[in-house]
C-alpha cells in the first residue's frame, strides 16, 4: 500500500482555503495519511513553496516527532514548540521565522503558488527536543525515511 495525506479543506492540486492563509484565520489545515508501512516509529512533515522569490523554497511548518499511532489531527495545531497534539510532537521554524504553521502569502501579483505539505514515514524515533530548521530536519532523518507522501495545495492573491 502507498502512503497518503490528504487535507478534508481541499483537493490535491487545488486552492487551500483562504481560513488557511496569512489572509485569514492563518491556522493549519485538518491533515489525515494512511498507509504508513508497518515498522514506523514516528512521521515528520514539512510544507514549503518552491514558487516562493529566492534560492530556496519557503518553509512554512515543520512539525515532527509525530507519534506513529496518530493517522493526521484537526486544523489549528497550537503555535507553540510543543503542541500537545499531536502529543509528544515539536514544531520547527519556518521560513518567517517563528515555531509551528506559517499560512500561504505569496507576494501580490506573482501568480500561483504550490504549497508542498510533505508527510515522511521514519524507521527510527528521532531524539530531537530542539526547533529545527528544515535542513536541520531533513539532515536528522537522511537514512530513516520509509515512506513518504505528498499533498499539494494552491493559493493566489
Amino acid at each position: 500500500m502507498t502512503m497518503t495525506i490528504v487535507s478534508p479543506a481541499f483537493v490535491h492540486n487545488q486552492a487551500i482555503p483562504v481560513r488557511f492563509t496569512a489572509d485569514g484565520a492563518d491556522v493549519s489545515p485538518p491533515l489525515t495519511w494512511s498507509g504508513a508501512p508497518a515498522g514506523a516509529r514516528e512521521f515528520a512533515l514539512i510544507v514549503d513553496d518552491p514558487d516562493a522569490p529566492g534560492d530556496e523554497p519557503w518553509v512554512h511548518w515543520v512539525i515532527y516527532k509525530i507519534p506513529a499511532d496518530r493517522a493526521g489531527w484537526p486544523e489549528g495545531v497550537a503555535k507553540v514548540k510543543a503542541p500537545g497534539d499531536p502529543a509528544g510532537a515539536v514544531q520547527g521554524k519556518n521560513s518567517f521565522g517563528k515555531i509551528g504553521y506559517g499560512g500561504p502569502s505569496p507576494p501580490r501579483g506573482h501568480g500561483v503558488h504550490h504549497y508542498h505539505f510533505q508527510l515522511y514515514a521514519l524507521k527510527a524515533s528521532l531524539n530531537l527536543t530542539d526547533s529545527l530548521t528544515k535542513q536541520q530536519l531533513l539532515a536528522a532523518i537522511q537514512g530513516q525515511v520509509m515512506a513518504q507522501a505528498e499533498l499539494v495545495g494552491t493559493y493566489v492573491r
